[in-house]
């Protein structure tokens, strides 16, 4: 059973309370109805018949006057009484009385707060994009006069009231404002569904979308998307620092342009890194070799380095 059909049947529930009999009435009227059996016995024999049949009547008649005349409301009910069709009152919450026949208590008010889910299937945003959103409205009534008189009934009422809003809301926005702005959609909701219930009693507490589904294609191509994004800012990122990087070293090439010995300094300084990892490969341009001497620099290294296990034997 769906959510409006369970509405509806609670609805007329709450139409049909008033038949419903206390405790308390119905024991009163057994105890009436004991005592008019007992009297009747005891008196058979000592009294006239019409006395008997007179207190029979009396207490039956009183009996049956308590069952249908005493009415318990829970303490967040409220009941609203007709009289001859016309209101009457609010009675409750507690024990009060009515006149059968001419009182009628046509629906019982639930003064809690009350929890309707909704949704707004299929509808399509602003930018024709299908989407299932998801929804939790609280309210409460706080005119119990106006949700009984003036709609027919009010759960179902607030519940299409709550649809319509959503679907209207929905259509008038992108689907990017609907997936990052649930708290706006939420602010708005309330607002909007608050209005068209306040005329019947019912004020909207606070409105919570749940989930929003769009279909399963659109969401692998936004995957698609997302992640081409993230790749673009890697690359931005990466360009970035070989920019940086690409600076330093200009700024580096100025200092030594300036400065031949520092120059030399380093490019030995490199060239020792390299060597001295066993097995490594070193490539020199030959300009360097030829202007800063690093052909018998190099010479030099590799003799120390093939000298250094023959002395190390000796």
């Amino acid at each position: 059973m769906n959510v409006k059909n369970k509405n509806i049947l609670k609805g007329l529930q709450t139409s049909k309370a008033d038949q419903h009999i206390p405790p308390i009435a119905g024991a009163l009227f057994g105890l009436f109805l004991l005592a008019s059996t007992l009297g009747t016995i005891f008196m058979d024999g000592h009294l006239s018949d019409a006395i008997i049949g007179f207190y029979t009547t009396i207490t039956l008649l009183i009996g049956i006057y308590i069952l249908f005349a005493l009415k318990v409301a829970a303490q967040w009910e409220k009941a609203v009484v007709l009289r001859l069709g016309k209101f009457y009152k609010l009675a409750g919450p507690g024990m009060f009385w009515i006149i059968p026949i001419i009182d009628n208590i046509p629906s019982w008010i639930d003064h809690r707060v009350m929890v309707t889910p909704f949704s707004a299937q299929k509808t399509l945003t602003k930018d024709t994009v299908p989407v299932d959103v998801d929804a939790v409205l609280f309210w409460v009534v706080w005119d119990a006069e106006k949700a009984a008189l003036e709609v027919e009934n009010y759960h179902s009422a607030v519940d299409w009231a709550a649809q319509t809003a959503l679907r209207d809301i929905t259509g008038r926005m992108m689907l990017a404002d609907i997936l990052v702005g649930r708290s706006v959609i939420d602010k708005e909701l309330q607002q909007v569904i608050d209005e068209r219930t306040t005329p019947w009693g019912v004020t909207v507490q606070s409105v919570e979308i749940r989930d929003i589904v769009i279909p399963p294609d659109l969401e692998d191509a936004m995957s698609r998307q997302a992640q081409a994004e993230r790749e673009r800012q890697a690359r931005v990122i990466l360009g970035e620092s070989e920019k940086q990087i690409a600076t330093s070293f200009s700024e580096a090439s100025q200092a030594y342009m300036d400065n031949p010995t520092a120059l030399h300094l380093r490019a030995m300084n490199m060239l020792f890194e390299g060597l001295k990892e066993k097995g490594a490969l070193v490539i020199v341009p030959s300009s360097a070799i030829d202007t800063m001497n690093l052909g018998g620099l190099s010479g030099m290294v590799s003799l120390a380095q093939n000298n250094a296990p023959k002395n190390h034997k000796e």
